[in-house]
């Protein structure tokens, strides 16, 4: 079975995750955030700080393991090495040069 298109899948749902992971954190500057507003919610800001500051770093650590995880399958699948290497170490030969047929002797008389 052939784990490739599991882990891919897994790594798309974990990019989409820390993207919005990254917007729901308060945004200092006033940006992008969509989480800095105030209000009494379920959480405090602290609580809710903490949680996504560990969300965050959790997806980031799974996205960065399933990385490694897809570049070590896929240097596998295609035998390894870089294709600049496997243009080094094909060694053509070159093909000798075509030799050029002699002309033919005029069939015509030459005018003296």
């Amino acid at each position: 079975m052939d784990v490739f298109p599991i882990i891919l899948v897994i790594h798309l749902i974990l990019a989409v995750a820390l993207v919005g992971a990254i917007l729901l954190q308060r945004s200092e500057g006033g940006a992008l955030g969509i989480g800095g507003g105030g209000g009494g919610g379920l959480m405090t800001g602290r609580a809710a700080g903490n949680l996504l500051t560990r969300t965050t770093a959790i997806l980031a650590t799974s996205f960065f393991v399933t990385s490694l995880a897809l570049a070590l399958l896929a240097n596998s699948r295609t035998g390894g090495g870089s294709p600049f290497d496997k243009l080094n170490n094909t060694t053509a030969v070159p093909a000798a040069p075509a030799v050029p047929a002699e002309p033919a002797a005029p069939s015509a008389p030459l005018s003296r």
